[in-house]
């Protein structure tokens, strides 16, 4: 019993003109002051240790939060680097895919050069036989000069260096193009000739295929919207969609011939507008594409020529170049029948 209760017990019990009642009432009090309190002490030393181990809980807590925290901390930093190091990744694979489809370029490209240079090389030549001719002329006396025949060479040798002048800018367009492709660009969006822009790499890709495959033989056909009008996107990207899917149709009826007798490769380019939008079309009638494969084509790395003949980021790349100018990516095929990818993209 509490100290101070003790005390009152004692003088209840001491006081001999109380009632045995009343003292019997006073000392129950007490007892039922003395239960109160003694419980009144439990719970409070109950709730003192639950309060002790709610602390140490949470210090615990607290610290294990800490360890998560950098633990969180750590991850992040381990995934942006990770994220930065992809980043990287894509930049140099789509920096290799655009060197990729340089190198299909070159040969093409080789080609394409070889005329103007030619040009250049042949009128170069008979301007110097002309020049020559006139200066037999000057060298005669005034009387036996033909002034006639030294206009007209002259003019002839005007002709020939406006003509050199032509091919030798020709030519500078050429490797211009080719720098363009091979450079990473800015992104930035010029108004394009979609026709001269698709002309351009389908001669290129052809060329550059017989370059590498003497062997090689199909038939191209365009039919290019003569009422176009020029748009604004990314040339150098929009070209690459084009070179990549051309080069992919020449491949598939080029894979066709290999193993059909009789058969007839034909690559068809098409332009045309539609309303608000413009329509690119490669068509062939080459392999075609099985409906297995079809939903996979545009996965990244997903390819099915043989090992070492193509990167799988083609189509991914130029799915994207394609969503990323607004526009529609669309394909048709069939096994042995061809396929066709249509381009949709916006006027404006």
């Amino acid at each position: 019993m509490n100290q101070h209760l003790q005390t009152i017990t004692k003088f209840i019990e001491q006081q001999e003109d109380m009632p045995d009642e009343q003292r019997s009432l006073l000392l129950k009090a007490v007892k039922d002051a003395d239960y109160a309190l003694t419980i009144a002490e439990f719970k409070l030393e109950r709730t003192e240790k639950v309060k002790r181990t709610t602390a140490i809980l949470l210090e615990e807590t607290i610290e294990e939060l800490e360890q998560k925290r950098k633990a969180i901390e750590q991850t992040n930093e381990a995934l942006n680097k990770s994220l930065e190091e992809l980043k990287a990744t894509q930049t140099q694979l789509i920096q290799s895919e655009k060197m990729a489809s340089l190198g299909e370029l070159t040969a093409g490209i080789a080609h394409e050069i070889q005329n103007p240079l030619n040009f250049v090389n042949n009128f170069a030549e008979v301007s110097t036989e002309l020049i020559d001719e006139i200066e037999e002329e000057r060298h005669k006396k005034k009387e036996e000069k033909d002034e006639e025949l030294v206009a007209e060479i002259l003019a002839d040798l005007k002709e020939n260096l406006l003509k050199i002048n032509h091919h030798g800018k020709r030519a500078d367009a050429i490797v211009k193009g080719m720098l363009e492709h091979s450079r990473t660009n800015t992104g930035e969006k010029t108004l394009t000739d979609i026709n001269a822009l698709a002309e351009e790499f389908l001669k290129l890709s052809y060329h550059g295929l017989r370059a590498k495959d003497k062997s090689f033989n199909a038939a191209f056909e365009m039919e290019l919207d003569p009422n176009l009008p020029k748009i604004n996107v990314v040339a150098p990207d929009i070209g690459r969609v084009l070179l990549n899917l051309i080069n992919n149709a020449f491949y598939a009826v080029n894979e066709r011939g290999k193993t059909e007798e009789g058969y007839k490769p034909l690559v068809i380019l098409k332009t045309k507008q539609v309303g608000n939008k413009l329509d690119i079309k490669v068509a062939d009638n080459g392999t075609g594409i099985s409906q297995n494969n079809i939903d996979k084509i545009f996965q990244p790395f997903f390819t099915t020529k043989p090992t070492g003949s193509g990167t799988g980021l083609g189509l991914s790349l130029s799915y994207d170049i394609v969503k990323a100018h607004g526009g529609e990516f669309k394909v048709q095929s069939k096994e042995n029948i061809g396929s066709t990818f249509t381009i949709i993209l916006p006027k404006k």
